[in-house]
């Protein structure tokens, strides 16, 4: 097995009326975007950095966090109950709303539920927050529904169920295959992640700034990953003719193996399947051969070491290992080829950029293989029924 790094060949999209498709215009309006969004929820004031405009009864006494959301939407509250749960200490659960409207999660006092749809009219998540409203409204005080909804639609649906809502600031997003919105979402999800912390003590202002510089450094970064658009094309001819993909991440990328297996399914009618590094051992390895490609989300961080040494076992099967990862040269021969990323200061904010490079190769075989990537058969912007 032989490896090579991609080449860095730019593609000059600075005119955005030259994008011959919504989803393309909307994967290169992330940046601008996600300015925007930071912009409406970080001050820049030292004393009060974050500002939600949330208020303080919402956050009091929390026992637990609920997460809802659909599709897309979900994969940002998976990664969002990772940054709960590893920076808050606050236990979160996250559940489809599909799923609890059959299953809902059990009723645990001082709880913040919060449904995320770019929509805000996704009916399962509705539902799910309308049984979940319902089943407390009899109970005692702290048994009370808290439910915060996150959406690129503040005049939605979801804006008239729930008590507070934290708009994406997005803007429209026309392409069926949601990008720009996902996004906007882990960074509203982020300042939310942020702002509970400080309230309860766990991080300090030093701490918070940190966070804030690495936040406010993304655009710029998400810039410069556009810029290897040439590369990721490339990359596309080789898998155009692929019938199947996995896609490995571990921690807190786990989420954007599934995103990134979802945005292939959508686009291209790829089978493709997302898996937790560690866990593909346990069985789904046996579907390796030397037909399946393989993408390994590995930047540098705590999570590296479990996904690399997947890839090694990976390896034996025959398949060809793509990597995405942060450092080319602290893996020197484990892909047949590479995508790099920027330096990353704080793994935890890496799925805002790992998810990148998986939109625009999902764009590029869809446009390989001739299918109408604004519209995929089967699939509507919101389901509402």
């Amino acid at each position: 097995m032989t490896s090579s790094s991609l080449s860095s060949t730019a593609i000059d999209r600075s005119d955005h009326s030259e994008f011959p498709h919504l989803m393309l215009k909307e994967i290169y309006q992330q940046p601008e975007v996600l300015r925007t969004c930071l912009a409406a929820y970080l001050t820049g004031n030292r004393d009060v950095p974050i500002n939600l405009n949330l208020p303080i009864e919402l956050y009091n006494d929390l026992d637990q966090i609920h997460l809802i959301a659909c599709g897309t939407s979900r994969h940002a509250g998976l990664v969002a109950q990772h940054w709960l749960e590893q920076i808050t200490g606050i236990p979160t659960r996250i559940r489809s709303g599909s799923e609890f409207v059959s299953a809902p999660l059990p009723i645990a006092t001082n709880t913040l539920t919060i449904g995320i749809t770019q929509s805000g009219e996704t009916a399962d998540t509705l539902k799910a927050l309308t049984i979940n409203q319902t089943r407390r409204s009899e109970l005692g005080d702290r048994f009370q529904a808290r439910q915060l909804g996150i959406t690129n639609q503040p005049n939605s649906s979801l804006a008239q169920l729930v008590d507070h809502i934290l708009p994406t600031w997005a803007g429209t997003e026309i392409g069926v295959a949601a990008t720009k919105t996902f996004t906007t979402q882990l960074a509203v999800l982020c300042c939310l992640m942020l702002d509970l912390a400080v309230r309860r003590g766990v991080i300090v202002s030093a701490q918070l700034q940190q966070w804030i510089t690495v936040l406010q450094q993304l655009p710029e970064q998400i810039a410069r990953i556009l810029e290897q658009e040439g590369a990721i094309k490339d990359l596309a001819q080789q898998l155009v003719n692929s019938s199947h993909c996995i896609i490995l991440g571990q921690g807190v990328n786990r989420a954007i193996a599934l995103e990134g297996a979802l945005k292939l399914k959508e686009t291209t009618y790829i089978h493709a399947e997302g898996y937790a590094a560690g866990e593909f051992l346990h069985g789904p390895i046996a579907l390796l051969d030397q037909q399946i490609p393989v993408i390994a989300i590995a930047p540098e961080g705590s999570s590296q070491a479990a996904v690399l040494e997947t890839v090694r076992k990976v390896q034996m099967s025959g398949a060809k290992v793509i990597g995405i990862v942060s450092n080319r040269e602290a893996t020197p021969d484990l892909f047949e080829d590479c995508l790099v990323l920027p330096a990353i200061a704080n793994e935890l904010i890496s799925p805002f950029l790992t998810v990148i490079p998986l939109q625009l190769l999902a764009y590029h075989i869809a446009v390989l293989r001739g299918l109408d990537v604004d519209r995929p058969r089967n699939l509507t912007k919101a389901i509402t029924v």
